[in-house]
C-alpha cells in the first residue's frame, strides 16, 4: 500500500506491506500506498495529513489498513480472512523518499517500523467444540463471568470463521463461532449443508448453558446465508435470543429447504448471473420473487429487538428487498419497534469487522472449474460502512444484552 504526500518542494510515499498465509493457505503480499506533502519536521499524521494520490485520497486514518491490495502478479480472486487469530498480522510501514510507483520493489528507505494487529485481547480464551455433534470453537472473556453471549453464523462458503468471534470476545462477549458446511468434523460431503434445524438448537442452547455465561443474555450474529438461519431459529419457541443481528441475508430460500439437511447450495444455477469477466453473482438467488413457496419465514413471530444491515452495493444477496420484506412484516404484525435498520450507499455485501480490506470478487470454487463470486463494495464507502456498522453493532448489543 502506497500513499503520497507533496509539496511545491518534495513527494513523500508511505507503504504498507504485509507477507502472510491466506484463507486458502496460498503465500501473498498486501500493497497499499499513498502520496502525502512532505512537511518541514518530516512529521506526518494520516488521522491528519491528506494523501494527494495513491491507493486512497484525502485523509483516512486507517487507510493504510482497509486499504490493502493484493500486490501486482498475486493469485486472482484471493480474499484476506484471518485464519489464525492467536497469531497477529504484522504490517511493515515505510516512509519512502520521492514518486515512487506500486510495482516498485527497491526505493530509498526514510523510516520503516512494524506493527501488529491482534484479534484476541490478553486472557481471552479459545476452545475447540466437537460436542453432541455441533463443531465449533468458543471465545470466553478474561474473568469468571457469567458473561453475555452470541452465536456466530456466517455464509454457506463454510469452514469454520473465528476473527469475528475473537473480537467479540474481547469486547466481552462469549461467543460460539458454529461451522455447518465445508468442514471436516462435519457430516457428508463437504458441499452440502447435512445438519438440520436441530443442530442449530443445539449450538445456540450449548453457549447458552455454558456455566460462564448469562442465559437470559444470549443473541445472534449473522452474515449472509447465516441470516437465514438466525431468522428460523429465532421464530422457534423452543429458542429465545435476547437479540438479533442480521448482515445482507435472505429471509427465504430459492430452493426446498424446510429442513436444509442434504442441500446442495451450488445445486440450482437457475438464479446465478455472469457479469464482468463471467464473474458471478448470487443477488438473484435472493429476490423475494424467486423464493420457493413456503420459505418465506414467518417474521412476524419474532419477538426480540433485531438490527439490519444492508450494503446497496451488495451483489451477492438482495439485501434491501429483504430488508424491505422484513421491515413491511413487522410493520404489519405492529412490531416495527423490533426493527432498526442501517443501509450504506457504495457497501458490498461483506460488512465485517472495520479495518479490514475490502474484496468486490474472490474465489468461490476450484473444481470442477474456477468460479469467482461477485461481493461488490468500493474501497473507500464500504471501509466507512464497516467502521460506522460495527460501533453501532456493538451499542446495539450494550443495550440488549448488558443493560
Amino acid at each position: 500500500m502506497h500513499l503520497f504526500f507533496s509539496t511545491d518542494r518534495k513527494i513523500i510515499l508511505v507503504r504498507a506491506n504485509m507477507s502472510l498465509p491466506t484463507i486458502l493457505q496460498l503465500p501473498e503480499i498486501r500493497k497499499f500506498f499513498t502520496l502525502h506533502r512532505k512537511l518541514e519536521s518530516l512529521h506526518h499524521s494520516v488521522s491528519r495529513d491528506h494523501s494527494v494520490g495513491g491507493s486512497y485520497m484525502g485523509c483516512e486514518p486507517m487507510g493504510l489498513f482497509w486499504g490493502l491490495q493484493p500486490a501486482p502478479g498475486a493469485r486472482e480472486g484471493l480474499r484476506l480472512r484471518k485464519i489464525n487469530v492467536t497469531t497477529p498480522y504484522k504490517v511493515h510501514l515505510s516512509l519512502l523518499e520521492g514518486h515512487v510507483s506500486s510495482s516498485v520493489a527497491q526505493a530509498t528507505e526514510l523510516a520503516a517500523v512494524t506493527t501488529e494487529r491482534w484479534y484476541t485481547a490478553p486472557g481471552v480464551r479459545r476452545t475447540d467444540i466437537r460436542h453432541n455433534g455441533v463443531v465449533g470453537t468458543l471465545f470466553l472473556p478474561p474473568g469468571p463471568g457469567p458473561f453475555p453471549a452470541l452465536l456466530d453464523l456466517w455464509g454457506i462458503g463454510g469452514g469454520l470463521v473465528e476473527y469475528r468471534s475473537a473480537l467479540l470476545a474481547s469486547r466481552g462477549y462469549a461467543t460460539l463461532s458454529l461451522a455447518y458446511s465445508r468442514h471436516k468434523d462435519l457430516p457428508g460431503p463437504q458441499k452440502r449443508i447435512n445438519v438440520g434445524g436441530s443442530y442449530f438448537k443445539s449450538a445456540f442452547h450449548l453457549i447458552q448453558d455454558h456455566h460462564q455465561v448469562c442465559a437470559n443474555r444470549v443473541g445472534i450474529i449473522s452474515l449472509s446465508f447465516g441470516v437465514f438461519l438466525a431468522l428460523r431459529l429465532a421464530i422457534q419457541a423452543v429458542v429465545k435470543p435476547s437479540c438479533l443481528i442480521c448482515i445482507n441475508g435472505p429471509v427465504g430460500g430459492s430452493i426446498d429447504i424446510s429442513n436444509s439437511e442434504g442441500m446442495d447450495f451450488d445445486g440450482d444455477k437457475t438464479h446465478w448471473l455472469y457479469e464482468d469477466q463471467n464473474h458471478v453473482s448470487f443477488r438473484n438467488v435472493s429476490l423475494p420473487t424467486n423464493f420457493f413457496p413456503g420459505t418465506i419465514l414467518k417474521m412476524e413471530n419474532l419477538a426480540c429487538p433485531i438490527m439490519y444491515i444492508v450494503g446497496e452495493d451488495d451483489l451477492s444477496t438482495s439485501s434491501t428487498e429483504n430488508a424491505n420484506l422484513l421491515e413491511e412484516t413487522l410493520r404489519a404484525a405492529g412490531k416495527s419497534k423490533l426493527l432498526t435498520r442501517l443501509s450504506y450507499p457504495g457497501a458490498g455485501h461483506l460488512i465485517e469487522p472495520p479495518y479490514s480490506p475490502s474484496s468486490r470478487a474472490s474465489l468461490w470454487s476450484i473444481k470442477p472449474k474456477k468460479l469467482i463470486t461477485l461481493w461488490g463494495g468500493h474501497p473507500a464507502p464500504h471501509a466507512a460502512a464497516q467502521e460506522d456498522a460495527w460501533k453501532k453493532i456493538l451499542d446495539f448489543m450494550e443495550s440488549n444484552l448488558r443493560q
